[in-house]
């Protein structure tokens, strides 16, 4: 299966709408027009969440804003600073350039424009092969990153335990670009091996849930499995591609944005 890179806009729109190609390029609509109306229904039916509430309030907006761009994908915290998000989400494609970490905030528990906390990023790390040439690359193993807040704010709102194994079953829960004001959750995806610390599973994700979580009970509550990456669309529904946590290195130093 062919990966599509988020640069390549123009040749994404002749063939981003052929069934089950996984692309990182997002469409503002919910199938990536494959069947808007359809998808949508399956947007608006996901369970909205009190964000404020544990433990709801380990996840966030991932805000951008800049002269050019404003948008936001979904994070989650892991430790008291370390937020969990997708990469490509800090790349500016207009600028062809990784967005600063002074032009990010991370807003926990965010909900209708407030949020439970709030916090910029120091500094931000990804894996040694990303960003190199200060490039995007589209390799989806590489699709990872971890945000370093310099408030610890995760001692206030909480934050979530790790699973590094593929889960039988998960839930997933992010801020779509239908819904962006309010955290919503997806009923049970069943999720299975993709490649090497990939997954997949048939959930109804679209633009601004990148970087989500994918959700696993485990004996000592909610942890995190993985977080979303992709979407191919499937008559079947969205096939959302997550990054399992064994990819990131949450041991590593800080390494400096590309």
């Amino acid at each position: 299966m062919r990966w599509l890179s988020v640069l390549g806009l123009l040749v994404w729109v002749q063939v981003a709408l052929a069934q089950g190609q996984f692309t990182s390029v997002w469409e503002p609509v919910c199938t990536m027009g494959q069947d808007a109306a359809a998808g949508c229904s399956d947007i608006r039916a996901r369970e909205i969440l009190d964000a404020s509430a544990d433990p709801w309030s380990a996840i966030g907006r991932v805000n951008f804003a800049s002269r050019s761009q404003r948008s936001h994908c979904t994070g989650v915290l892991v430790s008291e600073r370390l937020v969990l998000t997708a990469a490509h989400c800090l790349y500016n494609s207009a600028r062809n350039g990784w967005i600063p970490p002074e032009s990010i905030r991370f807003a926990a528990g965010y909900q209708r424009g407030e949020a439970a906390a709030v916090s910029t990023v120091t500094i931000y790390r990804m894996d040694a092969e990303q960003g190199d040439g200060g490039n995007f690359n589209n390799r989806a193993d590489l699709d990872w990153a971890i945000l370093e807040l310099t408030d610890p704010i995760g001692a206030q709102v909480g934050f979530l335990g790790i699973s590094q194994t593929v889960p039988q079953t998960g839930m997933f829960a992010g801020y779509p670009g239908l819904r962006p004001h309010v955290l919503s959750r997806t009923p049970d995806c069943v999720p299975g091996p993709a490649g090497d610390g990939l997954m997949h599973a048939i959930c109804p994700v679209m633009m601004g849930d990148s970087g989500a979580p994918l959700l696993v009970q485990t004996d000592a509550g909610l942890a995190v499995a993985g977080i979303l990456s992709r979407i191919a669309p499937t008559p079947d529904g969205i096939d959302a591609l997550f990054l399992s946590v064994r990819l990131f290195e949450l041991g590593a130093p800080p390494s400096q944005v590309p």
